[in-house]
């Protein structure tokens, strides 16, 4: 099976061939630079990062550019607020998404250019709009005519009709069109300005877009990427500026990930559900985020809450505790062992040969991590019960659950996933206590003692009483004749 990939532009999952064979130009829409990032950002973040990952995976030589917007009304408002300007502000929240994308696990895009960095790329696409008659001079700004651009709102597969229901141009306006956009802003007192031919000013937020991408992937290239919020105005604006200045399709596939809800609203700070990925990653493991976040398909509403991050955590663990066990096993001999497998073992032989096709088919049709996730618990759970059947296998079994090893190894490094060993994971974990757990861990340790003299005295109904409760906090015991462990369950 081929890659095939959901194209916003014509609403269909189409088969994925690239401008120039074997190479994948992308630009994805990053952040204004005014704040602490939310969850919302860490789910644009993730899903690109897991695309841009799966296309190396997959042979393409991909250059992927994700931007700063530095200048901003925004950021200009805030730098007001504090006393302070624009560029600190803006130093401020880049160092600040850095260390966030970073503890998400994200992979560096190849170019992380700055808005401000292109202001002569800016200028000369402006200039070109103007030359063609797509945007007009009006008392120091510059605005886009959309009505100069028949495909105007092609993206969205809205009508200029539908979207000036109930609008009009007020007394004074500069523009033409209520539904004309800024591409140019004279300077007012107090903000920064660069010079241009229109006196000084600074630019919109959309042009700054299509002048970063086209510098660094040329004027038509593969893959253009965002959240959904972004279809209309932003993308559907970079269309009509990219395109009317240089009269060729400006990407050739859109794609966009879904919302993120909180206990199914939408997010929102007017609702007070809003939660920056800082104040998440201090309740939760950061790889157990990023798990939430594949665990839906990335064009699917994602229903954020304190329940489906428990689930993800538990989720996670089950995957890091079979790769402690594999972890713990002898390295096998490097001879071929004839020795026949039981039935559970050629089951599980059978997952593995599958394993890598079956994987590759989920993430070929459309980047589906969520499914690809589903083969790795398969895969688990046919390891588990092999290791049940055969606590200590030799010969070619230790083959057969060291090549298990490599395959979810492989996958893991595609998902972002397994970053630490998995005892260093599984420590780190109970350390820190998951999610919502009721209890630290010094009082968990504390009731598996009070639980194991009780039994020693016979008092068992006071030993299920503690096993109860702590089975109630999330965590389950383990007995064994070495004595009692603990996991969460």
């Amino acid at each position: 099976m081929a890659l095939r990939v959901y194209n916003t532009l014509t609403g269909e999952k189409e088969l994925f061939v690239p401008l120039v064979s074997g190479t994948v130009g992308m630009y994805v829409c990053g952040v204004t630079v005014y704040d602490y990032c939310h969850i919302g950002h860490a789910r644009a973040g993730v899903v690109f990062d897991i695309i841009f990952r799966y296309l190396k995976y997959a042979g393409y030589d991909v250059t992927y550019v994700r931007n700063y917007t530095d200048i901003d009304d925004k950021i200009i408002n805030r730098a007001n607020q504090e006393g302070s300007d624009y560029r600190t502000i803006a130093d401020r929240y880049i160092a600040a998404f850095d260390e966030d994308m970073a503890r998400l696990g994200l992979q560096k895009p190849t170019v992380e250019p700055k808005a401000t960095d292109h202001m002569g790329g800016i200028i000369a696409i402006i200039e070109a709009l103007i030359a063609r008659g797509h945007a007009y001079v009006s008392d120091g700004d510059v605005y886009y005519a959309v009505e100069s651009f028949p495909d105007y709102l092609k993206l969205s597969g809205r009508t200029l009709e539908d979207m000036l229901a109930g609008a009009r141009v007020e007394l004074g306006d500069k523009k033409r069109h209520p539904m004309d956009f800024a591409l140019w802003k004279g300077s007012k007192p107090g903000e920064p300005w660069w010079h241009s031919p229109w006196g000084n000013g600074r630019p919109g937020w959309h042009i700054e877009c299509s002048a970063m991408s086209m510098e660094f992937l040329g004027k038509t290239f593969d893959i253009h990427g965002g959240g959904k919020d972004l279809v209309f105005p932003h993308h559907e604006n970079e269309i009509a500026q990219s395109e009317g200045a240089n009269g060729c399709q400006f990407v050739r596939y859109w794609l966009h990930n879904g919302f993120v809800n909180i206990n199914s609203e939408k997010m929102s700070k007017s609702l007070g559900n809003f939660f920056t990925i800082r104040e998440v990653l201090k309740k939760y493991d950061p790889e157990t985020l990023r798990f939430f976040i594949l665990s839906a398909h990335y064009r699917s509403p994602l229903d954020f809450s304190d329940q489906n991050l428990d689930e993800a955590q538990s989720g996670l663990e089950r995957l890091y505790t079979c790769l402690a066990a594999l972890d713990r096993l002898p390295v096998p001999d490097a001879g071929l062992d004839d020795t026949p497998l039981t039935a559970v073992g050629e089951e599980l032989r059978e997952k593995v040969e599958q394993f890598r096709a079956r994987f590759v088919e989920a993430m070929d049709d459309d980047f589906n991590a969520a499914q690809a996730l589903g083969i790795l618990f398969e895969m688990v759970r046919g390891t588990n019960r092999f290791l049940a059947e055969s606590p200590v296998p030799s010969g070619g079994s230790l083959q057969l659950l060291a090549h298990v090893r490599a395959l979810l190894t492989e996958a893991g490094v595609v998902l972002g996933l397994f970053t630490v060993s998995p005892e260093q994971w599984l420590t780190g974990i109970k350390a820190a206590g998951i999610g919502r757990l009721a209890l630290t861990v010094e009082q968990i340790e504390q009731l598996i003692v009070a639980r194991t003299e009780a039994r020693r005295a016979k008092d068992f109904k006071r030993g299920d009483e503690i096993r109860d409760e702590l089975l109630a906090a999330g965590v389950q015991l383990l007995d064994s004749a070495q004595g009692t462990t603990w996991n969460i369950k």
